[in-house]
């Protein structure tokens, strides 16, 4: 189970950091996602961390603001994100995937709101 947390309402230009704690499986295991949706849109992928969080790639529209990271000790997942903008609004989701043997784990979403 993944379970997001962090989420809420900013303003423009304001910063909100999103956490994402696994239970029942450890995170060390996972290579780590977070994804947005945005109302009548299609989730996107907005950044990546491998295991053990060497490597991090990011969607063009965050790169720069937005930073991911990992603590596997106490499985939690993070999202940095600075100098919102009303287009970074979304229900954003953690994901977790393991390719052998294969797993996936989503979260159920947390709401962030950017607006004046």
């Amino acid at each position: 189970q993944l379970v997001e947390s962090g989420g809420g309402l900013v303003h423009p230009g304001g910063s909100l950091r999103l956490s994402c704690r696994s239970s029942g499986f450890p995170l060390s295991d996972y290579a780590m996602n977070w994804y947005r949706q945005a109302p009548g849109k299609e989730r996107e992928l907005v950044a990546s961390i491998n295991i053990p969080g060497t490597f991090t790639n990011y969607a063009q529209s965050v790169k720069g603001r937005f930073t991911i990271s990992r603590e596997d000790s106490k499985n939690m997942l993070y999202l940095q994100m600075n100098s919102l903008k009303p287009e970074d609004t979304a229900v954003y989701y953690c994901n977790a995937v393991r390719v052998v043997p294969k797993s996936d784990y989503w979260g159920q979403g947390t709401q962030v709101t950017v607006n004046s």
